[in-house]
This record gives C-alpha cells, sequence and structure tokens, in this order.
C-alpha cells in the first residue's frame, strides 16, 4: 500500500492532436494515492480525451503518461489493465445478456494465468483459477450490494444499477488507479446519493486511487479533495477543491456558465 500522497499516476505535456485540431494541449496532472481526484471543465473541454490517454484508448502525439515510474503511453490498453489501470464508462453499454456475475468475471481476466486451451477444457489449475476468481467476484457483489442480483441479465436492470455492476467490473480488476467517466451522467438523485456511498466505501476500503470526470458541481465539491480544470485542452487550475472553485478562470470558463 502506498503512503497518502505519494504519486501513482502522472501524465506531463501530454498532447494529443486530431488533424488540426489539440484535443490536449501541453496537459500535464499528477495522480495520488489515497485521494479523489476530478477533472472538471465545459463540453469539449477535453476531459474524456485526457481519460482515454490515460487508459490507452488515444496515443498522445506528444508526452509522458506514467504508472508508477512505469512509462505506459506506448502500451496496449490490455498491456495498461493488467498494469493497474481500471476504468467505468460514462455509458454502460455492457452486454445485455450477461448476468451480473460473468460481468464481473470478465473484469478478472485482466487477473487471470490460463491459458485459451485450459480454460477451453476447464480442468485442473484453469478450473481452480476460475474458482479463486469466482470467490472474488462474489466478494465485490457482496461490497456493492449486489449479491441478490448475481444470475440477472444486465439487460434486465435500471439504469443505475448497471452503472453499479460497471463499476464492480473495473474494481474486479484489481486497479491501483481507477479512471471514472461521468458515473453519474443520467442518474436520479438516489441513484447519485448511492453510487457516491459506493465510491466513498471504495476509498475507505481499498488502496486505489480515484480520477472523477463529473459535471455535477455538488457531487465534485463534496467528494474531491483536488480538481483539476480543462478549458479547450489546457489546463487552467489544478488544486483543492475549495480554491478552484473560486478561481476567477474557472468560474469564466465553467462554472460562470451555469454549470
Amino acid at each position: 500500500m502506498s503512503s497518502p500522497g505519494t504519486v501513482r499516476m502522472q501524465a506531463s505535456g501530454v498532447t494529443l492532436r486530431f488533424g488540426g485540431v489539440r484535443a490536449l494541449d501541453d496537459v500535464s496532472m499528477e495522480v495520488r494515492a489515497g485521494e479523489l481526484l476530478a477533472v472538471i471543465g465545459p463540453n469539449g473541454a477535453g476531459k474524456s480525451s485526457l481519460m482515454n490517454c490515460l487508459s490507452g484508448f488515444y496515443r498522445p502525439q506528444t508526452g509522458r503518461i506514467s504508472l508508477q515510474g512505469q512509462d505506459i503511453a506506448r502500451l496496449k490498453t490490455h498491456e495498461i489493465a493488467r498494469a493497474g489501470v481500471a476504468r467505468s464508462f460514462q455509458h454502460a453499454n455492457l452486454l445485455a445478456q450477461l448476468t451480473v456475475l460473468e460481468c464481473l468475471m470478465i473484469g478478472r481476466h485482466a487477473r487471470m494465468r490460463s491459458g485459451i486451451v485450459q480454460a477451453f477444457l476447464h480442468g485442473g489449475a484453469a478450473r481452480f483459477e476460475e474458482d479463486r476468481h469466482r470467490e472474488r467476484a462474489e466478494e465485490i457483489l457482496e461490497f456493492l450490494d449486489l449479491q441478490a442480483l448475481r444470475h440477472r441479465p444486465l439487460g434486465t436492470l435500471g439504469y443505475g444499477l448497471r452503472k453499479r455492476v460497471d463499476l464492480g467490473r473495473a474494481l474486479a480488476m484489481e486497479p491501483s488507479v481507477l479512471l471514472m467517466d461521468e458515473p453519474m451522467a443520467g442518474m436520479n438523485a438516489a441513484e447519485k446519493e448511492a453510487l457516491a456511498r459506493c465510491i466513498q466505501e471504495v476509498r475507505q476500503r481499498h488502496d486505489i486511487a480515484l480520477v472523477l470526470v463529473e459535471h455535477d458541481m455538488g457531487i465534485v465539491m463534496e467528494m474531491a479533495e483536488r480538481v483539476v480544470v480543462l478549458d479547450f485542452g489546457r489546463k487552467i487550475a489544478d488544486g483543492p477543491a475549495a480554491e478552484v472553485q473560486a478561481d476567477a478562470r474557472v468560474v469564466d470558463a465553467y462554472l460562470g456558465k451555469g454549470s
């Protein structure tokens, strides 16, 4: 377990271009052990582009992204996942026919070592490993209060529950850094409150650094110790939530626009 405040993930001078458009322009930030870091900004500011770079879906043209000192900017997405970066998505586009337990087992895939032939034959070491990973998935079901739904197809669940399952899938990967891209988008107040409690429980029980992209400023100011603000692909503020909220540049770029 890292000491609180230890830099766990770092982006340095990250620039991402799509043709002549700079989605990210020389962005640098740190993600520290034990914190919840929020990334905010108006639509089109580059928040999702940053999350895509951190998780390996996009490769920046310049800059460095490191995880606990290891440069991961050129690794493949599954290699980054295995190294310890998990992500929950803005839209819980999970396969509707999968059960809740099966979805969490997909999350465990990054931790499995048995080969595809062994898994197909389901014998020996492969069966022992699957049983062990299933036990871990059951623990996460209990932690997220989803155990009664383990055999329910995802397509039969409400939106808020599907988002909680997606969080469980990410936790099943046993990440050291968890990236959450608007996990509360489309939720009602009760669903947001329930998921916020889950996220706070994750912080208390697991050694995970959390990065949260979220438009609900009430949620951000309540949950985040530190906030990074993007505007037109550039970082314009980085600091404690209360200080960032009062920053004139942030008010002009984001808070002052009625968000």
